[in-house]
């Protein structure tokens, strides 16, 4: 086969004697496995392709053995994992799109681009399906806030998020952000977005149909981005500065004009598969989706739009220069195409056509350049099963009994302390720079348990979060696991709303360590367990390992991000309380657990011990009563108790009104234990004296623990221990401390 090199890149046969390939990440193993299957040397585009392909971040070579742990499967499931994203039926012919994914690596070196690229790609998996994005929410994590780096990233990374969701006019309207010593040079940013779309719109990433066109649409390709699935295949180190050639230049004005006109071409009805150019840019987007219709692909690079001069064919196909689509129709269709996308003033051609032979070929400056079996690029990636061992400290931490810390005798000002802690204090500082109001759907803004967003012409709307404790799994993967699936269900119960479904995105340090591949298998076990017995099965999500420091590995962090229905308006619910006179009422059970709790790390300065328990029949059981509660009127607010137990729980509920109130907590726990204990199964509810006693009766019914704490009113919260003094101070003085805790560290 005649190859056209460039004066830079080596033989095929210097790759082989030089192990250039190791420079890409494939190992000696998996280069004899690609010299098998291609029946020779590859040659260096060849190798390219092959790497990225080959990487992680695209063939979860670590991870797929996880991955077969999740259930899939349910009875509104329109499509689960290996499209862009998950679709799940809301009635009416309708149906909810979403996926979260992670750009971690290229945030750490480049926080604003790195944040901004994540979103674009997000959002382009959303509207490739043929689905119109309604909503995107975020999960950060930082080391310690009171370092400069730190700050640069958080500042950047918030920047970037704000600048591209703000300008495409899509509402950034829910997230979370976390502060911990673990992600000292490591940020993880991940990103969600969620869409809208009808049955009879469902797109699919097939190249379908031998001999019809291939098109490219979207700006002109560039060398940024390349070898940027690689890039974040890899540990992160002090040489990864220099990398920044890996991490993609987003627009978002682009990517607007890209989804406005890729939507009318859906809507058109001539498509017959459509893919966004993600990670690994054309080489991914052609390989899968000739991988998809069982068919082959050719690919002339010269008609491939480039916005740089003297690009080689190893360039063009490992570019992940942003906002880029690539679609296949029927010949006759073509000038229908074109016209669409002319009128949006987008780029639109013709770079390949759909073959019957299962090769990838390239094609550049009239020479084939490369030849490769698609089966092979996207099927028979060598699949890994790591070793897995119990880490020491899992063994250590089961010795340290957290309740037997000293007593924490003045609970006011340990209130203080927890509410001015970075993960629990105000994220205004970071959700006032973004537009969650654009379009105008949003009916419940960042700031409450879920954030809810209405299904245009319909009474429904869908309730969205992301949620994960990263110190419970650490502690404790498996529990840590099934925690942070029952809290994202509980945030969205509080909202009004069913659970649907969840998409994950599982961040851990680097899978070749036997004690991190021990975390990542050990908290899918519980993430698996609790989205069955919840019934949300996984739809979709993203892996993203190598996640280490020079300190070591992050914590693992399995962000879970969950989307439910509210069939009617008029169940949608907010935390805060609503009305002086209503009752307040704590349901589940509290034991003596900080494991893992804010209370620990503010006095502690560590995450140690076990992490509180959890039994997912009883979560289960106070999900559905809590729903049906809130949809026979009986419930005023609701607010799922998390970081900061059950004061902070209080405190938050008086935030949004400024309404105070005074409870009593009869126990048998030491008064630290009660309020700041984050026993799981709990939420704080506030209902009328009028539909108390039918809210009392319906929790007694159905077996939820329960009890009757205090009353909502004043301007003063006032929280007793047995009768006997514990918190009280004025709400605002406790809001100041919660609200500027943010901004005075980043000033």
């Amino acid at each position: 086969m005649a190859q056209q090199l460039t004066a830079k890149e080596p033989t095929a046969e210097q790759i082989s004697e030089q192990k250039i390939y190791q420079q890409f990440g494939v190992t000696d193993q998996e280069y004899e496995l690609v010299c098998g299957f291609m029946g020779r040397l590859p040659n260096y585009t060849e190798i390219g392709v092959f790497s990225v392909m080959w990487s992680e971040h695209c063939s979860y070579k670590n991870s797929k053995p996880i991955l077969k742990k999740f259930p899939i499967t349910g009875p509104k499931v329109l499509m689960g994992p290996g499209e862009g994203a998950g679709i799940v039926d809301i009635g009416d012919n309708q149906a909810v799109v979403f996926k979260i994914e992670s750009h971690n690596h290229p945030s750490a070196v480049e926080p604003y681009q790195g944040a901004a690229t994540g979103v674009g790609g997000i959002i382009r998996d959303i509207f490739s399906m043929g689905a119109r994005p309604v909503a995107l929410l975020n999960s950060l994590r930082f080391g310690n806030l009171e370092s400069d780096r730190v700050k640069y990233l958080f500042e950047h990374v918030v920047s970037g998020i704000a600048g591209y969701g703000n300008c495409i006019g899509i509402p950034t309207v829910a997230g979370e952000v976390m502060f911990d010593e673990s992600y000292e040079g490591n940020p993880l940013v991940n990103a969600m977005c969620v869409g809208l779309i009808d049955h009879d719109k469902i797109q699919r990433g097939v190249a379908k149909g031998v001999g019809n066109p291939v098109f490219y649409v979207g700006p002109a390709t560039g060398r940024d981005g390349i070898h940027g699935a690689t890039f974040a295949s890899v540990e992160l180190s002090e040489e990864s500065e220099e990398n920044r050639t890996a991490v993609q230049v987003g627009d978002p004005f682009m990517e607007k004009l890209v989804m406005e006109a890729t939507l009318e071409l859906i809507n058109s009805g001539i498509v017959l598969g459509i893919q966004d150019m993600g990670a690994a840019g054309l080489t991914c987007s052609s390989a899968e989706m000739a991988s998809k219709a069982g068919n082959g692909l050719e690919l002339y690079l010269d008609e491939v739009p480039q916005r740089e001069e003297g690009m080689t064919a190893y360039e063009m196909m490992l570019s992940e220069s942003q906002e880029r689509m690539l679609f296949v129709i029927e010949p006759q269709h073509e000038a229908q195409a074109r016209e669409i996308f002319d009128r949006w003033g987008i780029i639109c051609a013709k770079v390949g056509k759909v073959t019957d032979d299962g090769r990838l070929r390239l094609f550049h400056q009239g020479e084939e350049v490369a030849d490769m079996p698609v089966k092979a690029l996207v099927d028979e990636c060598p699949v890994y099963n790591k070793p897995s061992k119990e880490p020491a400290y899992f063994a250590a931490n089961a010795a340290i009994n957290t309740a037997a810390y000293s007593e924490v005798t003045d609970l006011t000002e340990a209130l203080q302390k927890v509410l001015a802690s970075p993960t629990v204090a105000s994220k205004e500082w970071v959700y006032k720079q973004y537009d969650h109001m654009v379009r105008t759907s949003t009916a419940v803004p960042p700031g409450s348990d879920a954030a809810v967003v209405l299904v245009p012409g319909t009474r429904k709307a869908l309730a969205m979060t992301t949620d994960c404790n990263s110190r419970y799994v650490y502690l404790d993967p498996e529990v840590g696991g099934a925690i942070a699936v029952a809290e994202a269900a509980r945030n969205i119960v509080c909202s009004g709303a069913a659970p649907l479904a969840i998409t994950d995105n599982l961040n851990f340090g680097n899978p070749e360590k036997p004690e991190v591949f021990w975390q990542l298998e050990k908290s899918a076990d519980g993430m698996s367990e609790a989205c069955r017995v919840l019934e949300t099965p996984v739809i979709g999500g993203n892996v993203s390992l190598y996640n280490e420091n020079a300190k070591g590995a992050i914590y693992p962090t399995p962000v879970i991000g969950m989307v439910g229905l509210i069939d009617d308006i008029d169940y949608i619910t907010t935390q805060e309380f609503k009305r002086g006179g209503d009752a307040v009422i704590l349901l589940g059970d509290t034991h003596a657990e900080l494991g893992g709790s804010e209370l620990q790390y503010v006095l502690q300065g560590k995450a140690e011990g076990r992490p509180p328990g959890i039994d997912l029949a009883v979560e289960k059981r106070l999900l559905d009563t809590v729903q049906a509660a809130i949809r026979g009127g009986l419930v005023n607010s609701a607010h799922d108790l998390s970081e900061g137990g059950l004061a902070v729980a209080l405190a938050e509920s008086c935030f949004g009104r400024g309404l105070g109130a005074e409870v009593n907590v009869a126990t048998e726990l030491r008064g630290d234990h009660a309020l700041f204990s984050e026993s799981q199964s709990r939420i704080l509810l506030s209902a009328s004296q009028e539909s108390k006693a039918e809210l009392l009766a319906l929790l007694a019914e159905r077996g939820v623990p329960h009890v009757e704490i205090g009353t909502v009113g004043g301007e003063e919260l006032v929280i007793k221990v047995n009768g006997k003094p514990g918190v009280k101070t004025q709400v605002d003085e406790l809001r100041k401390v919660w609200k500027d805790a943010i901004p005075c560290l980043m000033k």
